[in-house]
This record gives structure tokens, C-alpha cells and sequence, in this order.
């Protein structure tokens, strides 16, 4: 139950990428899919969740940039990512959960299953 980040990549100031996480799930439509980022010598960072319902939570730092989707149907989880920043520039992973709490979205410790990240790289 290992889910898999995929759709990094270098990309210029402004521009988009969509990160796609894969999980092979049977209960997928019950998990809580969350992104956390890891920048080079800085802490792990929370980035969008999108709970069991459809519900989403992001970062003050992407809200308006990014957004996350599901579909249930293929077990995947979608985050886009527009007006890409240098700062954005991280490795990104996702996380699979169940039974997390609203509250708790933002917190790494909540969800159960890493998968290996994909690293974004934001640059001119």
C-alpha cells in the first residue's frame, strides 16, 4: 500500500506541472491523500490534502496556485500546480490515511503509507 508520486520535473518560473499520486488501494475512496514537500536543508513541509470526501486543504503558500483532485475510479490523486515559484523547488511525496481528523490533515505524523517522492525543480 505504498503510494507513488510521479510528474516532477524542471520548469521555469510561472509555468505549471500536474503531480500524480498512485495507490494501489482497494479502499482508496476512504483514504485521506496528502502532498508534503522537502526543500534542501529545510524541514517537510504540508502542501494540499484531499480528504475521503472530496474536501481539500492547502498551504497558505500554494492556496490559489495549486490544486488537488481524486478520482476514486483510478486510484489516483491529482495536484496542479500553476504559477510555479523557485520556491516551490522541493521534492514532493505523497502519504496515504485513514480515519484522519480535519484537523490533522497538515500533520505528517497522521498518515500511515510513504511513497518515494518526485522531485520538482523550479528555475530559468
Amino acid at each position: 500500500v505504498q503510494p507513488q508520486a510521479s510528474g516532477g520535473g524542471l520548469v521555469q518560473p510561472g509555468d505549471s506541472l500536474r503531480l500524480v499520486c498512485a495507490a494501489s488501494i482497494h479502499t482508496f475512496r476512504t483514504y485521506t491523500i496528502g502532498w508534503f514537500r522537502q526543500a534542501p536543508g529545510k524541514e517537510r513541509e504540508f502542501v494540499a490534502a484531499i480528504r475521503w470526501n472530496g474536501s481539500p486543504r492547502y498551504a497558505d503558500s500554494v492556496k490559489g496556485r495549486f490544486t488537488i483532485s481524486r478520482d476514486n475510479a483510478k486510484n489516483t490523486v491529482h495536484l496542479q500546480m500553476n504559477s510555479l515559484k523557485p520556491e516551490d523547488t522541493a521534492v514532493y511525496y505523497c502519504a496515504a490515511g485513514t480515519g484522519i481528523i480535519l484537523s490533522s490533515v497538515t500533520e505528517g505524523t497522521a498518515y500511515s503509507n510513504w511513497g518515494q517522492g518526485t522531485l520538482v525543480t523550479v528555475s530559468s
